[in-house]
Formats: C-alpha cells, sequence, structure tokens
C-alpha cells in the first residue's frame, strides 16, 4: 500500500521527485533509539538500528540493509549509486563503499523525510490509516495501547494550509482536523480491530465536536489510502448502522499530514492522566 497521498511537500520531494534535505536538518540523523526504520511511502522495513552509526556526513547513517529491501542503481548523475525502496521505489538516498567507518566498509546514506521509525527491531511489514476522533491527546492515547500497533503521531490532516500550527487549526480556519498516524504490524494487526477501537473509545455520532470540545476540527473522519481500507471501513461502519446508531464520522482519502507539536506527542502518558473526552464503550 502507498502512503503518497499523505506525504508533505517535502517528503514528497524527496522520495518521488529524488531531492536531498538538507544535511544535519533531519529528524533521524542523530537518533539513538533501537528499532526499525520504514520507508515512508510504503512502510517495508528497510534498516535496523543495529546496522546504524554517526559519520558525521549530516545525513542517516547505515552500514547494512534488512536483505534485499534496498534496490541500488546508478544515479542519474553518472557517478554515484543511488538507494530506493525494493517495494515501492522510493528515493532513500546514496550509498559509499570504502569509506572505513565500519568493518562492512559501506554507508548507506539517508534521508530521514523517506522513513519512518518504530521502536521494534522485529517488524517487517506495516500498515497505516489516519484517524479524527476529537482532540488528538485522547485518540493517540487509547489507541497506541493496541496490541501490534508500532507507531502512533499527532498531527492535522484534511485542510488546504499548508505547516499548520495549533493555533491556526484551533482558528478554525484551515480546515484540518486533528488525526492521528497510526501504524501497526501487519503480522500482529488488523484494520478492523483498530477500526473497531477507534469507534468504541469516541461518540461517532456527535455532529459538532467531541465532548465538550466543539468545532470543525475535532469532527469524526477516517482517512484511507486504498479502495481496500475504505470497504473495511464501509464494512465496520455498517456493523453499528445495522445498530441503529446514526454515524458523523465521514470517511474520506487520505491527505497530507502535518505533524503536530513536540507537546502534543504522549500528552497523557507524559502528563499521568487520563483523557478528559474519550472513554470505552462496548459498540461491537
Amino acid at each position: 500500500m502507498l502512503k503518497t497521498a499523505s506525504l508533505t511537500p517535502l517528503e514528497y520531494d524527496i522520495i518521488i521527485k529524488k531531492a536531498t534535505e538538507y544535511p544535519n536538518t533531519g529528524s533521524f540523523t542523530d537518533l539513538e533509539v533501537a528499532g526499525t526504520y520504514l520507508c515512508r511511502n510504503c512502510g517495508i522495513a528497510l534498516f535496523r538500528s543495529t546496522n546504524k552509526f554517526h559519520s558525521g556526513c549530516g545525513w542517516a547513517s547505515f552500514d547494512d540493509e534488512i536483505i534485499g529491501m534496498v534496490k541500488h542503481q546508478p544515479d542519474v548523475d553518472g557517478r554515484r549509486t543511488e538507494i530506493v525502496c525494493n517495494h515501492c521505489d522510493g528515493h532513500l538516498g546514496h550509498i559509499f563503499q570504502g569509506e572505513g567507518y565500519t568493518k562492512l566498509n559501506q554507508r548507506y546514506c539517508v534521508n530521514s523525510a523517506s522513513l519512518d521509525f518504530v521502536a521494534d527491531l522485529l517488524v517487517k511489514q506495516t500498515d497505516e490509516i489516519i484517524l479524527a476522533a476529537g482532540c488528538f491527546w485522547g485518540v493517540e492515547y487509547y489507541l497506541k495501547k493496541l496490541s501490534g500497533v508500532v507507531y502512533t503521531a499527532v498531527g492535522y490532516s484534511g485542510g488546504f494550509m499548508d505547516s499548520p500550527s495549533y493555533k491556526d487549526v484551533t482558528s478554525q480556519t484551515t480546515g484540518h482536523l486533528e488525526v492521528v498516524r497510526v501504524i501497526w504490524d501487519k503480522d500482529k494487526q488488523d484494520l478492523s480491530t483498530i477500526l473497531k477501537a477507534f469507534f468504541e473509545t469516541h461518540d461517532p455520532e456527535q455532529i459538532d465536536g467531541q465532548g465538550p470540545d466543539i468545532g470543525n476540527q475535532y469532527l469524526s473522519a477516517i482517512f484511507y489510502y486504498s479502495n481496500e481500507q475504505k470497504f473495511i471501513a464501509e464494512q465496520v461502519m455498517q456493523l453499528l448502522m445495522d445498530k441503529g446508531l446514526k454515524l458523523a464520522t465521514k470517511l474520506r482519502p487520505a491527505e497530507k499530514f502535518w505533524i503536530g507539536e513536540e507537546y502534543h506527542r504522549d500528552y497523557y502518558d507524559n502528563k499521568g492522566t487520563l483523557p478528559y473526552c474519550h472513554g470505552y464503550t462496548k459498540r461491537f
């Protein structure tokens, strides 16, 4: 499944148009956490943290790939060797040989914008959905605790403003909703279960927001990446409508995802409290 629809302009330029991010600007250049680096465009596992090292070059550096996950091909400049995702051909960066940094004597020089990182050393293939259900603090709190979920990120999507801030979105002039990217290990979880948890942790019948949070940024929506995801969502929603629920949840194609400010991430876990406008209601 391709996630090109949710790429920011910078991510699109790098992954699709083969641009390069400025040195020392990538979010993963100096990251030292155990886990796996995924292709941002398709979710396939590409590199393990065990092969990451500091080269001082200004980009994330690895001395090996997960076997068979990265394709090597001549760069259009005629001098370098480009590396791309072997599953979706998304541009990653370049590989250099003979520099002597590690015993493997090779350096995969990778743009952070081409990657997602999950704190799981075993994951191989992931899937993703973008969900809106009111304040993203509570949505993330519940969904990240599901078995098999390896990554969540709060942010904004569905509007027309590029790089919106929280202040912009809460002004209700951007068209954006507060959303959560949810990524799960395909060997351990499935979309139907994710969506059932989504519907059981918010009020999908409320038309003007969620709980006391009123406004168009708090509406309920599912941003799907494929017709298959849309079909699964329709099936889950039909189960609720058959029980008499009048769903306000909208099904929308995935759009650009703008990550939220750092202080919004893992908000309730960091604060040590429970969500004020989200809770569990058995619906299935």
